[in-house]
């Protein structure tokens, strides 16, 4: 749902006279300078890291002792990423306020270890939807409403909302695609407005381009980058520094080039070549001096708390000092999904194995693996060589069959297992069909006639999130059965708060029958027959939980995710030499 129009704005709006085309609507209270912005655009291509480059110039200023609030601006007219495929666009990755975004906040969350909201995230469909419901209620005041000034004033608004709501120094403003875009170029020409309303000072310009560096000319080449450049300059934007993606450290000559076209001192063209881990990027920024750079820029040098940014820098530095530190140890963990192609559909489960990794000092070896394509006569061969195994979310029938036998083997041959939303249900499937005897049971979104519907829509459900909305989105409490595995994982908490995106729960009428043949719910939310954790004890399985949460969505580099921890625990042990594989040969062992 789109917020409704902020009663600041349509005051502003009311005082807006049809003579004068400065319509430029400022959130009441709103100072001009006080808060600074740092945009950040893209040339030549997509992908080329611009989340990664704004997150990790947001984290030094960060620990600097500065407030730093990111917004990424998509220019499709999608209200949200709910509804956008994996395949084209990446996980889709839940706010803890339910608003549904690109992976790229998932970035922002990981870096700046801060939960964001809705107001870090706003799409074309978002803008046209509060100007166009605005227009039919009137309040336009019979102006012919127009892309500028209108679209562009409401970007603007949205800016300094965000501004104002976090108490920012700095608001980093991602604009997704590349200048030159049909769809984000009002986003672009709010950025050139917003810089001539805030003054000098206020607006940092970043651009991101690409050195070519082909193989068989055995140089890199500057001049697509240029060109990129020319179109940043042409609709109306000087920038002031520019980054130089490459896969290779770029070269002082090219940089010289990049300078002398695009009128930016030498000293703010930067090479932002390829490094090991994202998690280096920050250090490298700070090392190539780009943040002493936007203080200047900026004027925010006396902002600056010292010793808040060593304290951060010397936490940071050690995780990055584990993670590239060569590990003896090793574990092979499977993904079984069918989005298993594409490892950004499953980009935060791919983020908080590394943190696990970097923590156990162990290195996390994934094993991707298509569902649609396992059986019960070949999970055996596909599944030997691991040592625990995730079946994450996901949406549709597709390759279930082939999950619920990934559950079935894991669960029989004792290799740690994590259920994760989807994951979870497939857990009570199994359970359900292979040790309760239930046969036949199933889920009503993929068999609505199934004889057993263990897991299904509840009525209750139904009830509580109400005008017919029937997904569970965004953070919610979690209360945890006491002395349960669970909560031992989550050192002995009665209550944790984990994020949600799915629509079918475990049905209340067979809770009873899949606990008294041995699968206990340790965890449940507040006053709801919802169940929202499973696990079996550990003296019938070494490690075996499932969660209809996101647990991955929290996972921090600083403060990996319990769950996540618990499974490369257990499947370290379990690649202990005096472990080795061996097959279950019967059913329920």
């Amino acid at each position: 749902m789109v917020d409704d129009p902020s009663p600041d704005l349509l005051s502003s709006l009311s005082n807006t006279s049809h003579e004068t085309e400065f319509y430029t609507p400022f959130p009441q209270g709103y100072q001009k300078g006080k808060t600074k912005f740092v945009v950040v655009l893209g040339t030549v291509m997509s992908g080329l890291g611009k989340g990664i480059f704004s997150s990790s110039l947001a984290k030094i200023l960060k620990d600097k002792g500065l407030r730093v609030a990111p917004i990424k601006m998509e220019g499709y007219l999608n209200i949200d990423s709910g509804t956008l495929n994996p395949f084209r666009h990446g996980e889709v990755f839940v706010l803890d306020d339910g608003m549904e975004t690109d992976m790229d906040l998932g970035t922002y969350e990981r870096m700046l270890d801060e939960n964001l909201s809705r107001k870090n995230f706003t799409t074309s469909g978002q803008i046209f939807t509060r100007i166009l419901d605005r227009e039919r209620m009137g309040q336009y005041l019979g102006r012919d409403v127009q892309m500028i000034p209108h679209v562009t004033g409401e970007v603007k608004h949205s800016l300094r909302e965000l501004a104002m709501a976090s108490n920012a120094d700095v608001v980093f403003v991602e604009v997704g695609g590349t200048v030159g875009d049909h769809e984000n170029g009002y986003f672009i020409e709010a950025i050139r407005e917003l810089a001539y309303e805030e003054g000098e000072h206020s607006v940092c310009v970043v651009a991101l381009t690409y050195i070519i560096e082909p193989q068989s000319l055995g140089e890199q080449k500057s001049k697509a980058a240029q060109l990129g450049l020319k179109q940043v300059m042409q609709a109306g934007l000087q920038p002031q520094i520019i980054g130089c993606r490459c896969p290779t450290p770029v070269n002082d000559k090219v940089r010289e080039k990049i300078s002398m076209f695009s009128n930016v001192a030498m000293r703010r063209v930067f090479s932002m070549h390829d490094v090991e881990s994202i998690y280096m990027v920050p250090e490298m920024l700070h090392d190539a001096g780009l943040d002493r750079e936007v203080l200047t820029l900026l004027n925010l040098h006396d902002r600056v708390n010292q010793k808040s940014e060593d304290q951060a820098r010397r936490k940071w530095q050690g995780f990055v000092d584990r993670m590239i530190t060569p590990r003896e140890k090793s574990v092979t963990i499977a993904v079984t999904g069918k989005y298993a192609s594409l490892r950004d559909a499953y980009a935060s489960i791919d983020k908080a194995l590394e943190h696990c990794g970097v923590h156990a000092a162990c290195r996390v070896n994934i094993q991707w693996l298509d569902t649609t394509e396992i059986t019960a006569r070949n999970v055996a061969d596909v599944l030997r060589s691991c040592h625990g195994v995730i079946v994450p979310g996901g949406f549709g029938s597709r390759g279930a069959e082939g999950k619920i036998e990934c559950v079935r083997f894991v669960r029989e041959n004792h290799i740690p297992f994590l259920g994760i939303c989807l994951g979870f249900q497939m857990a009570v499937i199994e359970y359900a069909r292979n040790v309760c005897g239930l046969q036949g049971a199933n889920s009503t979104e993929f068999d609505p006639s199934c004889p057993h519907p263990v897991i299904d829509i509840l009525p209750e459900q139904k009830k509580i999130e109400g005008l017919g909305g029937n997904m569970r989105l965004g953070g919610k409490d979690v209360i945890l059965r006491e002395g349960s595995g669970i909560s031992r994982l989550y050192n002995n908490a009665a209550k944790i708060r984990l994020r949600f995106r799915h629509r079918y729960e475990v049905e209340p009428r067979y809770i009873a029958r899949l606990e008294e043949h041995g699968l206990i719910f340790g965890g449940h939310a507040p006053n709801q027959p919802i169940m929202q954790m499973l696990e079996l004890p550990t003296d019938i399985h070494p490690y075996f939980f499932g969660t209809q949460a996101h647990p991955c969505l929290t996972s921090r580099p600083l403060s990996p995710d319990a769950m996540f921890m618990g499974l490369i625990t257990a499947a370290l042990r379990r690649a202990a030499p005096d472990e080795l594989f061996t097959p279950a040969h019967a059913a329920g062992t």
